[in-house]
């Protein structure tokens, strides 16, 4: 990877967008301690504390703006559940689906209602967390000035983001919404190795550290593997010339949901402990949440279940092994071995099935690992499955990226070495 960045800088145009880039992220990290007017941001830190769950994965996420509860403390992620919802209407709604199969202007047009998902989205979200604050007694002078600034503020900042990182992709070295949230959960590192130095137990602070190698090389040899369907193109006659009659495959990743599965479950699991924790539960309320927890058994298990359910789930939304078929039908190709059409279909739902039901076991075990690590070394363990799968997945994608821009230019990189 370091060679790879090395080889970008020596070309003056890939300088300029790592220039440009890096610009873009300084702004981002200054941005992540500009706090909300109005707001105490002491008393925020101290009231959330050291919490885990979707609270504790939008603050990775965010880079620690949303405990300082500064102007980029949704981060991106309003942008990503409007574009993960806009995906969900794509399939559901046949004029959505149309513009997504017309040409660039029918994309572009489905990414302008994205931005203004965000808008909205962000604004629930800022009214919900200001509303929170109200309850929490954390606002300093609560008022309804105080209330539409703190939620202007926060809107605008995840519109900020938002067109930063488009800028990002744009005239950067792309990828910018990913690179954002690559860098934002790499700035919690120092916070993290301080916590392992504050225990003084360097014999576990060095297994766990290896246990950690182990497990990158293993989510870089998962996200790199896929099943290759092998398809052949029957030949033909158009005028005085024979066309077709090449090999190729169709490559299936082993898990196509990626991290969407874990985001989900984990988003719906603590969703109630989210809304409780700016509240006082008492009660029934207050064990069932207990038991919501993924540091509890019945936590831990029900979030294996949701993840397992939700990588089958968007699988079956993203992947079209129907329309897969019928294309390669009018185009005079298919499968070896398989008849054109349904079978083809079916072949090809099997396939999908058998290896997402690998990629969501492993999923939900690097989801679970650092609980598991916590347990046995009774030790808090500073990173989660989720921001360790997001950073290992970005920095391979940034680096493919980065190497086919070289070779695009001609430039011998580690692929041709």
């Amino acid at each position: 990877m370091f060679k790879i960045l090395a080889n970008a800088w020596k070309i003056q145009d890939l300088r300029k967008k790592l220039i440009y880039t890096l610009m873009m992220l300084v702004v981002i990290r200054l941005g992540a301690h500009i706090p909300v007017p109005g707001v105490d941001s002491a008393a925020i830190a101290n009231f959330l504390g050291d919490k885990g769950g979707a609270l504790g994965l939008l603050n990775a996420i965010s880079g620690g703006a949303f405990k300082n509860m500064t102007i980029f403390a949704m981060g991106i992620v309003p942008y990503i559940n409007a574009t993960i919802i806009m995906q969900l209407l794509t399939v559901a709604i046949p004029k959505l689906e149309q513009l997504s199969k017309e040409s660039e202007e029918g994309r572009k047009k489905l990414m302008q209602y994205s931005r203004y998902g965000t808008v909205v989205l962000a604004a629930i979200q800022a009214f919900g967390i200001t509303y929170g604050l109200k309850n929490a007694g954390i606002l300093i002078n609560p008022n309804i000035l105080s209330y539409v600034i703190a939620i202007l503020s926060l809107t605008a900042g995840t519109a900020f983001i938002m067109w930063i990182g488009e800028q990002i992709t744009e005239k950067g070295i792309g990828n910018g919404i990913s690179i954002i949230i690559f860098v934002n959960i790499l700035s919690g590192i120092p916070q993290g190795i301080s916590v392992f130095v504050q225990y003084g137990r360097w014999i576990e602070t060095g297994i766990l550290l290896l246990l950690f190698i182990l497990i990158i090389a293993f989510v870089v040899l998962i996200q790199q593997g896929e099943r290759r369907i092998p398809v052949q193109y029957s030949k033909k006659m158009v005028g005085r010339k024979m066309y077709g009659g090449q090999s190729t495959y169709i490559p299936i990743k082993v898990n196509i949901a990626g991290v969407i599965s874990i985001i989900f479950a984990i988003s719906l699991l603590q969703f109630p402990e989210t809304i409780a924790q700016f509240f006082n539960p008492t009660g029934i309320v207050q064990t069932a949440i207990a038991w919501l927890r993924i540091t509890h058994w019945f936590g831990a298990s029900l979030y294996v279940l949701l993840i397992i359910f939700f990588t089958f789930f968007y699988t079956a939304i993203v992947f079209n092994p129907i329309e897969i078929a019928n294309n390669m039908k009018k185009n005079g190709g298919f499968v070896p071995g398989i008849r054109p059409g349904k079978p083809t279909s079916d072949y090809m739902t099997t396939v999908v099935n058998r290896i997402t039901l690998v990629g969501a076991i492993f999923y939900a075990f690097i989801a679970i690992t650092p609980i598991i690590f916590s347990v046995i070394f009774k030790m808090n363990i500073g990173f989660g499955g989720t921001t360790l799968l997001i950073v290992v997945g970005v920095a391979l994608e940034t680096v493919k990226q980065l190497e086919s821009q070289m070779l695009m230019r001609h430039y011998k990189g580690f692929l041709s070495e």
